[in-house]
């Protein structure tokens, strides 16, 4: 039998992963790569807060951090703050978390045509959104962009990364802001015809963009 998880779901915020399932007893969230939960933001301390598992309980503790941890608004003092599906975690003011009990997270990972996620099939150049194919497909340039989003599974792909793997070689050559965004909003548009509740490209600004709801 599978033990359900809580879980950490990213709302706003550069994050590596959309969600963070809380497996140990102690999970860091924190700025640096060897945290359990990780927010890439300076505004986040290197080791921000922690949560702690007591049971079917989990309790949120600042570790000093410089820009402070709020839950639902209200900042955490000395002492830790029991959590209750729902609650939104603040990190500093730079990202936003969404608490998911233990035992409410099957739900999400049920019924894979109601749930958001997109799929690819490199071989083929083949695209689908909530278990429906993308017809007409991609063009080259819009499948090019969802498939290096895709690969990195989360993480934030930058704006000189999507222009070097879009428009390779010469073509790369004084590629502008606008020619960017404007295939990634024709990009967001097809996705869109299959699931317009859902928001699949996020733009991380500053940074570049990430994609949500990816399988695997």
């Amino acid at each position: 039998m599978n033990e359900d998880f809580a879980i950490l779901l990213v709302q706003e915020g550069d994050s590596p992963r959309s969600q963070w399932e809380l497996r140990k007893e102690t999970i860091i969230i924190g700025r640096v790569d060897e945290c359990d939960v990780v927010i890439n933001d300076r505004q986040v301390s290197r080791q921000h807060a922690k949560l702690m598992r007591d049971g079917n309980r989990y309790l949120l503790m600042d570790l000093n951090s410089k820009n402070g941890t709020f839950v639902n608004g209200v900042q955490l003092k000395a002492e830790p703050r029991v959590l209750e599906d729902g609650d939104q975690i603040g990190m500093a003011l730079s990202a936003r978390l969404v608490f998911v009990g233990q035992g409410a997270t099957a739900p999400l990972f049920m019924e894979d045509e109601s749930r958001p996620e997109i799929r690819m099939e490199p071989e083929t150049k083949r695209a689908w959104v909530k278990g429906h194919e993308i017809s007409p497909p991609l063009s080259l340039a819009q499948y090019t962009l969802l498939e290096l989003l895709y690969t990195r599974k989360g993480g934030v792909v930058s704006r000189d990364e999507i222009v070097a793997t879009v428009w390779s070689g010469e073509a790369s050559e004084g590629v502008s802001e606008q020619a960017i965004d404007a295939l990634a909003r024709r990009l967001r548009e097809r996705i869109a015809e299959v699931d317009e509740a859902n928001q699949y490209i996020i733009t991380v600004r500053g940074h570049g963009f990430r994609l949500e709801h990816f399988a695997g």
